[in-house]
């Protein structure tokens, strides 16, 4: 069983907040669950992170999904693949994939295409390269005529070697007990001070073992951030190639501003995202529905031919034509059924609501239980908190909720029963029947003129 390595214990101090650089987010995933995820996409489930600074905020996050261990010094990336050492010995008999937890956008074929060859030349060693335009800041591959020579980093380059745009990724395949070998070796003579992995290459080759370098068809592997402009731009490549991968599934995008998709998300064809849309966790959208503009639909299920405006769905599942908005919220443990008509300034919150009704305007909706063709008059609430708990209501099929009802849960409404405008409901009301709660409307003639006198009140 082959082990991945992921160096995660950077601090990122040009990020200026308290968290390690890592566990910074590109579309909405932190930069180490890209890598985690890639690996174990690629077949590698024995992965140790290295932590280091705030190491409890990494350790929280991965729980019991990978083994970890601790750099209290930051003394190179060699020193930190040292700290795994403990983990490489408990199965030195494969292979061991090492990475940065910064650099996202490694990817599957990347990780299996490169161990293939790590393999197929019976290398000790393989750093995974790509060649780019503008190489400043990363280390250059030094290639010979029997491949491989070295790494030199920007601060050792020669002007001649700073010429070369083929680079370093960061990330190595390794024969496992050749690089608890090969660790042991390195040394901190060099302008930083520091304990470089790159440096296994040439000690190898001194040994008379074989090193070789495989260039990335994914010219991104290489990117990470060091700052909030390198965030940005980690985002802004991760963006467009989501939309991209969607408008080649079919789904229509006319203007790409404010639009976050993130990777998990799928979307049928035939859908059109409007603006200032963002689409969250594992959010699945069907066909030919309109999604948007500015709606926020987070770990939602939409199904074909819903529209929704300007409006937030969490958590929730919307039925095939429906429609929501504008500035709705669908809040979590909602099933919006088919057809429903769910209009602006409505809040749902963990009810059903039966196919072909309609919540057209100003309404909440808590904890109930609606049937079909239910029909909500504008200001209508079902009062699901008395201080204490939450309870339901039950709404029956082809019920009429006149405007500004209270309905006080957990009172049940009967199919075919109406409660006349500005109502407070307390009791049952059966099937059919028409519920009426109003006080006497009193007039008081000459109330004005006698307060303010026969001239205007205006002030």
């Amino acid at each position: 069983m082959n082990n991945a390595v992921i160096l995660a214990g950077g601090q990122g101090k040009r990020m200026k907040a308290p968290m390690p650089k890592p566990m910074f987010k590109v579309l909405g995933e932190p930069m180490l669950e890209w890598v985690i995820s890639a690996c174990e996409s690629a077949g590698l489930q024995r992965i140790c992170v290295i932590t280091g600074y705030e190491s409890a905020q990494i350790e929280a996050y991965l729980g019991e999904r990978c083994a970890t261990a601790f750099q209290s010094e930051r003394l190179g990336t060699g020193h930190a693949v040292m700290q795994a050492i403990p983990f490489l010995k408990e199965n030195a008999e494969d292979n061991t994939l090492v990475l940065c937890g910064d650099a996202p956008f490694i990817d599957m074929e990347t990780i299996r295409n490169s161990l293939a060859y790590h393999i197929q030349e019976q290398n000790a060693v393989t750093v995974i390269t790509a060649e780019v335009e503008q190489p400043f800041g990363y280390g250059r591959i030094l290639r010979s005529e029997n491949g491989i020579q070295g790494v030199v980093e920007e601060k050792d380059a020669t002007d001649a070697q700073r010429q070369i745009h083929e680079i370093n990724s960061g990330c190595f395949w390794f024969r496992t007990g050749e690089l608890i070998n090969l660790l042991g070796q390195i040394t901190n003579e060099n302008a930083q001070g520091e304990y470089y992995l790159t440096d296994t290459i040439a000690i190898a080759l001194r040994n008379g073992l074989r090193a070789g370098a495989f260039c990335s068809q994914n010219p991104n592997v290489v990117l990470g951030a060091n700052d909030r402009k390198g965030l940005l731009k980690l985002n802004t490549v991760a963006r467009t190639a989501e939309l991209n991968r969607h408008m080649d599934n079919g789904v229509g995008i006319i203007c790409t501003d404010g639009i976050i998709i993130e990777r998990k998300v799928t979307i049928g064809a035939g859908t059109e995202i409007l603006p200032g849309t963002i689409l969250r966790g594992n959010t699945v959208i069907g066909g030919n529905c309109i999604i948007g503009p500015n709606c926020v639909i987070d770990n939602a299920v939409i199904g074909d031919g819903v529209t929704i405006t300007q409006s937030n769905v969490t958590e929730a599942k919307i039925d095939a034509g429906a429609s929501v908005g504008p500035f709705a919220n669908i809040r979590p443990n909602s099933r919006i059924g088919a057809d429903v008509l769910i209009g602006d300034f409505v809040e749902v919150k963990n009810s059903q609501i039966g196919e072909g009704t309609m919540i057209s305007h100003l309404a909440y909706v808590g904890d109930s239980d609606v049937g079909k063709q239910v029909n909500f008059g504008c200001g209508s609430v079902t009062v699901n908190y008395d201080g204490a708990a939450k309870r339901r209501c039950t709404i029956g099929d082809n019920a009429f909720i006149g405007c500004n009802t209270n309905l006080i849960a957990p009172v049940p409404i009967g199919n075919r029963a109406y409660t006349a405008a500005g109502s407070t409901v307390t009791e049952d009301v059966a099937d059919g029947a028409l519920a009426v709660e109003r006080s006497e409307l009193k007039i008081k003639p000459g109330y004005t003129d006698k307060k303010f006198g026969t001239g205007t009140n205006e002030k």
